[in-house]
């Protein structure tokens, strides 16, 4: 990556943290644009590194929040449920994500048609997913049994399927499965911080002898920049979703979608 340009560091870092936490798929972005950018990292390494930006953001708005449920571990029976329904939701994904690695990075990340039809097919579904006269049983994450988390969290494993978008993935599952669309989004965004944590930490690993020291700022400049995008969508998504839904999102992939095939098909 040493000689690639900081400038499309920059880009790619904006993408990142623009589209991690809305459901378009942050990969399927990052991936495209760094293909027609003629941005190349030893095992796409880079895209999965940046998103450590993406992880601070979260943990940042959500700090206050986090500290007070761990805080309420001793005493309350809510949070210490809330805490395991989040390590039951990540569970599916760590388990598939570790055994699957090196197939989903060698294989479906190096499928850019691929990710322009799953981006087209999950617009599609998040589309009548959103338009359905759903009646939702849960509004509050902290209601949420173990057993709906883990249903989430198989949810989550379409996710390793560039294009599919973890947060698009569990939002559709928690739809279908009774949740409102705003404690959806926010279950997401909960089960983001582990989730994301693992694929940076094993990726770092997998890839710890393909990264040399002349990658850092790179990665430095990817990180800076998804970590502050990242922030301005974490802050305003929920009341986003709340009164607008997940159409635009759907339509949003749809069209980059389309848009990645007739690349693919004019300049390859």
């Amino acid at each position: 990556m040493a000689d690639q340009s900081i400038i499309s560091a920059l880009i790619l870092g904006l993408i990142e943290g623009l589209t991690e936490f809305i459901p378009v798929s942050s990969t399927a972005h990052v991936l495209l644009a760094g293909h027609f950018l003629g941005f190349k990292s030893p095992g796409n390494t880079f895209a999965v590194l940046i998103q450590l930006g993406a992880i601070l953001a979260i943990l940042l708005v959500y700090f206050q929040r986090l500290l007070s449920i761990a805080r309420a571990l001793p005493s309350s029976a809510k949070a210490r449920q809330f805490v395991l329904s989040i390590l039951l939701a990540f569970l599916p994904a760590a388990v598939i994500g570790a055994i699957a690695h090196d197939f989903i990075k060698s294989v479906l990340f190096e499928t850019p048609m691929l990710i322009c039809i799953v981006l087209i097919v999950g617009g599609v579904i998040l589309y009548a997913i959103d338009r359905m006269p759903l009646k939702p049983k849960y509004r509050d994450v902290m209601d949420y049994p173990p057993s709906l988390a883990l249903k989430i969290g198989l949810f989550q494993c379409l996710a390793m399927i560039p294009g599919t978008s973890r947060s698009g993935a569990t939002i559709a599952g928690a739809l279908l499965m009774g949740t409102d669309k705003r404690s959806a989004a926010e279950f997401s965004f909960f089960l983001a911080m582990p989730t994301m944590a693992g694929a940076f930490a094993l990726d770092l690993y997998k890839n710890r002898d393909a990264l040399s020291f002349d990658d850092v700022s790179l990665i430095a400049v990817g990180f800076i920049a998804a970590f502050v995008s990242a922030l301005l969508v974490v802050r305003s998504l929920l009341n986003f979703v709340s009164n607008r839904g997940f159409a635009p999102f759907a339509i949003w992939r749809i069209i980059v979608g389309t848009a990645g095939l007739i690349g693919l098909w004019l300049i390859g």
